[in-house]
């Protein structure tokens, strides 16, 4: 009995093994540089977004939520029906469109 446990367990551990992922290749440190330098110039492409002259800004250029300015600028009116919590009601056409634009 002993010696069936013991080659069924075997044949368990073998099986387990050959299923086993086999290990990834670390690619060479002159690929991994070029993939780098790609997707920093990829970055660097992008332009950031100009705010309005005069309002606060943070480092990246995006406009700066802190001021009020800011604020009342970012919130723009709803154009077509209102739900009852005074956001856009996005059933209809006119506040699809609306949306899109912003």
């Amino acid at each position: 009995m002993k010696k069936i446990f013991s080659l069924a367990l075997a044949l368990v551990v073998l099986v387990t093994t050959s299923f086993a992922q086999e290990a990834k290749k670390a690619p060479a440190k002159a690929e991994v540089k070029k993939e780098v330098k790609k997707e920093i110039k990829k970055e660097a492409a992008k332009p950031a977004e100009k705010p309005k002259v005069g309002t606060p800004t943070k480092k990246d250029g995006t406009p700066d939520m802190r001021y009020k300015e800011n604020k009342t600028t970012a919130k723009a009116p709803v154009a077509g029906p209102k739900k009852a919590d005074g956001t856009a009601d996005m059933r209809y056409k006119a506040n699809k469109t609306a949306k899109a634009k912003s």
